[in-house]
């Protein structure tokens, strides 16, 4: 069985029908649609497919809407696409919509000239033009140019020092949120939180419109969200290691050890991880992954993290079922040689010697368990097991959809939605499902622990 989780993007080149069947029959266990490309409808019809193909297939998959957030771009210049840039050259960036030259452009959100402090970096272009705060007044800014030769029109920016005072919610992310939330997705992932309070803010905006149970990723992607981690870890569902504009705002040599550090805390406090971008980049333009790209891959599954994340390899890629296939084969690989081979996975701190999940994994490892089943009414008590990352399966019978769907994101769980299953505790018919034929399997049923042996 493959334990770490693959969520593909869909786009362009995989939201055909057939296309996207393939790719779940391959293995996509949640798929992502881009909020930032195409309006709400277009994506709520791949909602809509996605929910046929799954039913289809007999396979629970999740469904993750990713809002665009605050992306910051510059304006427009005037007469030339691009202008050149020289190391010490001045450039103001201002409020004024005139469109710019080579020494001035527009800076359309106000709110970050009024967060910008002397001294702050001003990265654009994916952190190919690097600029210093000389000066900052009301409606403008004063720059020295550090790094560049050419700056061009509606280039995006990072600002790595700066807590940016802005909401976590555009106008653009209500008005998609609020169409989405009709299509009843299973998660949503806000892009460049910067603190807990962003997360409070987009779920009280989900509650107050439905009562179906969303839940949220946080995408970690600024200084300032890595260094609140643990508060941020602590009201979101999940994470998702963005390490594109992550590796943008941070030094790239940093994100590695980042990496490691909250899939540490968020093991902590039971929250799943998805490790995100570029990870078979190079398979955008080619049928086979990179070597560095393949450990890149397997890392993840070694590192014990929830899932992978495909972005333009499956959106924009030249065969984005190969790209599933071959990220399937790296992810089963791996997984087996991490649990032929294993850590002492137990030793994280803060969680209590008698911690009710610890003892279900050490009672299955302990008694050579084939599998832990979990009758599960909701997600809670199935992502805390998971997260003491034992090294059998999980299979999770759920009389809820939403349920099944949202735990296919975590490792090591094989959700079955079945009522009859369900209301009859049928434990042993749910693990065979997935191959368990013989041996003692865990049962969890609230808050009743029992140890059984499948003939």
């Amino acid at each position: 069985m493959r334990f770490t989780k693959i969520t593909a993007s869909i786009g362009p080149k995989c939201e055909d029908r057939e296309t996207l069947t393939k790719m779940i029959a391959s293995g996509v266990n949640m798929c992502r649609l881009n909020f930032s490309h195409d309006t709400g409808d277009v994506q709520g019809k791949k909602i809509d497919l996605i929910r046929e193909i799954s039913d289809e297939l007999h396979t629970p998959v999740a469904v993750m809407i990713d809002l665009q957030g605050p992306k910051h771009r510059i304006g427009n210049f005037a007469t030339e696409d691009k202008y050149p840039l020289t190391l010490g050259q001045k450039f103001t960036f201002d409020s004024d919509a005139t469109p710019g030259d080579g020494t001035r452009v527009q800076l359309p959100d106000a709110d970050v000239i009024k967060s910008l402090n002397v001294g702050d970096r001003i990265l654009l272009n994916d952190g190919k033009i690097e600029m210093t705060v000389d000066s900052v007044a009301p409606d403008k800014i004063v720059a020295t140019v550090v790094r560049g030769t050419e700056i061009w029109s509606r280039r995006g920016f990072n600002l790595p020092d700066t807590d940016i005072a802005t909401s976590a919610l555009t106008d653009k992310d209500r008005a998609d949120l609020e169409y989405a939330i009709t299509k009843n997705p299973d998660w949503v992932a806000i892009s460049f939180v910067q603190r807990p309070e962003d997360i409070a803010e987009v779920r009280d905006f989900i509650t107050a419109r439905t009562s179906h149970p969303i839940k949220i990723i946080a995408k970690i992607e600024r200084p300032n969200a890595v260094d609140r981690i643990t508060e941020i870890a602590s009201v979101a569902d999940g994470i998702m290691i963005a390490r594109g504009d992550l590796a943008v705002e941070v030094p790239f040599e940093q994100v590695p050890a980042i990496s490691r550090h909250i899939i540490r805390e968020c093991r902590k406090m039971n929250k799943p991880v998805i490790m995100a971008t570029q990870m078979l980049g190079t398979m955008v333009n080619s049928e086979f992954p990179t070597r560095a790209e393949i450990t890149d891959v397997a890392n993840t599954a070694y590192l014990r993290a929830d899932s992978t994340m495909t972005s333009e390899e499956t959106t924009i890629g030249i065969n984005p079922v190969n790209v599933i296939d071959t990220m399937s084969k790296i992810l089963t690989y791996a997984d087996a040689d991490a649990i032929a081979n294993p850590y002492d996975w137990s030793r994280v701190e803060n969680i209590p010697e008698n911690d009710w999940s610890r003892s279900v994994a050490s009672m299955a490892y302990l008694n050579r368990a084939s599998a832990i089943v979990v009758f599960a009414r909701d997600t809670d008590a199935t992502m805390q097991i998971s997260c003491r990352k034992p090294d059998i399966p999980i299979v999770a019978v759920c009389n809820e959809r939403v349920v099944a769907n949202q735990l296919c994101l975590l490792r090591g769980v094989f959700p079955v939605f079945s009522d009859e299953l369900f209301a009859h505790r049928d434990g042993f018919n749910a693990a065979r499902r997935f191959g368990v034929m013989s041996g003692k399997l865990v049962i969890v049923d609230a808050d009743k622990i029992s140890l059984r042996t499948l003939d």
